[in-house]
């Protein structure tokens, strides 16, 4: 409910700080005083419009702010959007604040922190309800009316029996529509993923090999002059001419010589040694490179077989990714999808065969909560026929209107015909009202605004007050076109909706006042040539005398019936 409420240099409003209560909380005040700028600045913090000629003369901003305490069954929905947009703070409360600009750029915020104005809606329609001259008239929504009846209804298990058959169809019936996309290019799809994995499956790639087939390739095209190379390093090293003694011959006379140096001077061995590893060194070298040359192949054929596997390799990465594992990867997907292309009739078939069984459960499950929702329909028209035969509209007829749509992807009737659903089942649902006689029924959306409107939304809050969630409700003009004896009725009415929800009611009817709980005066005052408006908090007698001027001139009499009127009052909540 709406705790505190905070409006600065709004119109006329220079400074307002006020706090409310639960119950039924009553506004009064001469015509011109802001009672309706009070409702126009709750108006803009819930999302209304921001309008520039809201700042008041002089200022640079106007701003808005309210403190709600989150007692009852809308603290799970307020907490799922706070924590949907990381919102969350105190999770008993929550503020809501909205600033507009003289230049006209406005600002919202929720728990201190920025947010869209859409963001401000929605949370705003989930915390207050406005009937009257603003335009928050949920229940002229008729898109509101079938969350009211199923909440009137008590369906919560059937629906979400429901909802959970619904949901499975959504999620069989997105496979069955990937399945025929996929079979419907299929022969295409078929003869391509073909080619593509067999042309990868019979290449026979290994990871590595195309390192290995380059060496190779290099050795191949490159083998006369590695030969070449070779030999003449063996001739050096081992072979020698008669010119010119092989280096192993040489380093092994080294060797020898040294090896008598050591005999001689002990203190040489060393050196003597290093020749020795010298001679092996050279040794292991000659071995190594006479093994080489026999493996230099001088083999064309071979090195076309190279090359051809290389641009095989090479054409593959090209097309199918760029290296050798991400090719292979590319095989093993498009064996994958081959797999399931030609799988898809028969689990097309399967997935068709549980979608008709899942649409009969539905079908069933569907019937049986439109049945319960009509009853519920019944007893609710009942209902509100009878609040608006106390609100002196005796003749008002109330019905709910049921549609279905046809679909031939819909749910089977019993008739052999399909039907439209969605996650909320069949039914197209929409509230009709007939206030006077004579007249058909028509829309609630479609019907005169005013004081009937307002009656209207009253007999509808009182009897739908439990499958109502918004906690606070404010209702403007409700006593337009009313007298006395109705006004009595329709305070009482307020009175009881208060026992579940917030209420504040904005009257010139001291026969609707009197049933407040809280009860606030609202004036028009001029200070050093400024206009502002000020709110009192009354009670006693100063709330006597508001009464008394409500009845006309302050005097004994007016006195005393202001005062009989708090009696009846007080009777009439007394005998609830």
């Amino acid at each position: 409910m709406l705790t505190e409420l905070h409006i600065q240099n709004f119109a006329i409003i220079d400074k307002l700080d006020l706090r409310f209560d639960s119950g039924l909380i009553i506004l009064t005040g001469e015509t011109g005083a802001g009672k309706s700028i009070i409702l126009d600045a709750v108006v803009m913090l819930i999302g209304g419009k921001a309008d520039t000629t809201f700042v008041r003369t002089d200022s640079d901003a106007a701003f808005v702010e309210a403190v709600f305490h989150l007692t009852g069954p809308e603290k799970e929905a307020v907490h799922f959007v706070l924590n949907r947009e990381e919102l969350m703070d105190d999770p008993n409360y929550v503020v809501l604040m909205r600033e507009v600009r003289k230049e006209g750029r406005s600002v919202a915020r929720i728990n201190g922190r920025t947010v869209n104005v859409g963001l401000l809606k929605e949370l705003g329609a989930l915390l207050i309800d406005i009937h009257g001259q603003a335009e928050h008239l949920s229940l002229l929504d008729p898109r509101a009316h079938l969350g009211l009846l199923d909440r009137y209804a008590e369906v919560v298990q059937p629906l979400g029996d429901y909802r959970q058959t619904y949901h499975s169809i959504l999620n069989l019936r997105r496979e069955l529509a990937d399945l025929r996309k996929a079979q419907s290019d299929s022969d295409r799809r078929i003869e391509m993923l073909t080619y593509q994995s067999e042309e990868i499956e019979s290449a026979r790639l290994k990871v590595g090999e195309d390192e290995e087939l380059r060496k190779e390739r290099d050795r191949l095209a490159n083998a006369e002059s590695l030969a070449e190379n070779a030999q003449e390093a063996l001739a050096i090293l081992d072979e020698g001419s008669p010119e010119t003694p092989a280096a192993t011959d040489l380093i092994g006379q080294a060797a020898q010589a040294l090896a008598t140096l050591a005999k001689i001077d002990a203190g040489q061995t060393e050196l003597s040694n290093q020749a020795e590893i010298l001679l092996e060194t050279i040794s292991d070298v000659v071995h190594t490179l006479r093994d080489y040359l026999e493996e230099i192949e001088f083999n064309p054929k071979r090195l076309d077989a190279v090359e051809e596997r290389l641009d095989l390799i090479h054409s593959l990465n090209r097309k199918y990714g760029g290296s050798i594992p991400t090719v292979l990867v590319y095989g093993a997907d498009a064996r994958k999808q081959l797999e399931t292309i030609t799988g898809a009739a028969d689990r097309i078939n399967e997935l068709e065969m549980r979608e008709a069984n899942l649409l009969e459960k539905l079908a069933k499950q569907g019937v049986a909560l439109s049945e319960k929702r009509k009853s519920a329909a019944v007893k609710m028209s009942k209902g509100i026929e009878a609040e608006l035969n106390d609100l002196k509209m005796q003749s008002a007829r109330f019905s709910v209107d049921f549609q279905t749509k046809p679909d031939v992807n819909g749910a089977p009737t019993q008739s052999g015909e399909r039907i439209a659903f969605d996650q909320n089942g069949f039914d197209r649902v929409e509230f009709l009202i007939a206030p006077n006689p004579g007249e058909g029924l028509k829309p609630l959306a479609k019907i005169a605004s005013g004081g009937e409107t307002s009656r209207l939304m009253l007999g509808l809050k009182n009897i739908l007050a439990k499958a109502d969630e918004v906690p606070s409700l404010i209702f403007d003009e409700i006593d337009q076109g009313i007298g006395g004896r109705v006004g009595m009725v329709v305070g009482h009415k307020l009175w009881n909706l208060s026992r579940t929800h917030q209420v504040f009611c904005v009257t010139h009817l001291p026969q609707l006042a009197v049933f407040g709980d809280q009860h606030y005066q609202v004036q028009k005052l001029v200070d050093n040539g400024r206009t502002l408006t000020k709110v009192d908090k009354l009670e006693g007698e100063p709330r006597l005398l508001e009464l008394s001027q409500m009845l006309g001139e302050v005097g004994e009499g007016t006195l005393r019936s202001a005062h009989e009127l708090l009696q009846l009052a007080r009777q009439m909540i007394k005998s609830n």
